[in-house]
């Protein structure tokens, strides 16, 4: 009895030695950019005239791997990822997609992974790019983890995923801004770094137009969106000081201020909601389509009609700039967990 007895207590040792070492390893290996970080620097930036007419299209694509069938165990399901045939097949339905949109100016695109085990390694931004020749490609990274523990039985792994912007000009320079605030040690060790990418354009008025791909904080108590919010504000009101234009676009993981959905086929998820406070830069436009949504819950497959949806997948614009067109596209969520949003903006 003696002997079971040690031999259980040394098995607990190490056991606990081993998840110290991993927490360490964790600690020391944290993926902690920078606040600022330059992605890209050109030395001949297009110069582009100040009464442009730009079509963006913004979509998460979920690492092509919360097709229609999945459930995702951070929404309350079971799953992790599906069959890796699967995953590739989400790819190449996403890559076919959006070369229906090679005509557009700027694509920005959340949750593309470069070497994630979720995504069984497939690079998905060096996928995606080949099919843009004529465009240049940019990359944020906010998911860079060795190994995520959770769920115990089918650990998610190794992550390295982040934003993707395509632009069919030639920016002055591309820079990946953090955003501030974090989970507590050590849930942060394995959690998104999460960021904005910022590219600059020059114009022909001597300002200078910003595109910015976002992804602002999902599954927190909304202390984390509210810092994030913040930094967000503070920035593009320095930013519009100087006279530049500014669009916004991509997933804010809450709703747009004052939001009311017009959907015709799905429900409206109000029981897990957030807005975006009415008074947040008022004097701005947001530009969103209420008839369709841009996001579904994970929680279970998806059902038309029966899962709740909502819509997060949005743009925000600067005073100077007039709104065209907004349309979500919708795909049925076949291949993601979000839809597209295409768009039509033009400089004042």
């Amino acid at each position: 009895m003696k002997k079971i007895f040690k031999f259980l207590i040394y098995i607990i040792i190490i056991l606990i030695a081993a998840f110290a070492v991993f927490l360490i390893y964790a600690t020391l290996t944290d993926y902690k950019p920078d606040e600022k970080t330059i992605v890209f620097e050109s030395e001949n930036p297009e110069l582009l005239s100040d009464t442009s007419q730009f079509n963006l299209l913004i979509w998460n694509i979920g690492y092509c791997g919360l097709n229609k069938e999945m459930d995702f165990f951070y929404d309350g399901g079971r799953k992790v990822r599906p069959e890796n045939e699967k995953v590739y097949e989400n790819l190449q339905k996403v890559k076919n997609i959006l070369t229906e949109y090679k005509s557009s100016d700027f694509i920005l695109l959340q949750e593309v992974d470069k070497n994630s085990k979720r995504s069984y390694g497939m690079n998905q931004f060096d996928s995606i790019a080949v099919i843009f020749p004529n465009k240049t490609a940019f990359y944020g990274l906010n998911y860079d983890v060795f190994f995520v523990p959770t769920p115990p039985g089918e650990p998610m792994g190794r992550v390295d995923g982040g934003l993707m912007t395509i632009s069919k000009y030639d920016p002055s320079n591309s820079v990946r801004y953090s955003f501030p605030g974090n989970y507590e040690w050590p849930m942060s060790l394995f959690m998104l770094d999460r960021c904005f990418l910022v590219n600059r354009y020059n114009l022909s008025n001597e300002k200078e137009l910003l595109v910015i791909n976002t992804h602002n904080s999902a599954y927190d108590d909304g202390s984390l969106k509210a810092q994030q919010m913040e930094y967000l504000e503070s920035f593009l009101s320095e930013e519009f000081k100087k006279g530049n234009y500014i669009i916004v676009g991509g997933d804010w993981n809450q709703c747009p201020p004052n939001f009311k959905a017009s959907f015709k086929d799905d429900i409206m998820d109000n029981e897990v909601r957030t807005d975006i406070s009415a008074d947040y830069l008022n004097e701005w436009n947001w530009l969103y389509d209420n008839t369709l949504p841009t996001n579904r819950r994970v929680s279970t497959s998806y059902k038309k009609g029966e899962t709740l949806s909502t819509v997060i997948d949005f743009y925000l614009l600067s005073p100077n700039i007039e709104i065209i067109s907004v349309k979500n596209i919708d795909l049925n969520f076949e291949n993601s967990d979000h839809n597209p949003v295409e768009a039509v903006v033009k400089l004042k």
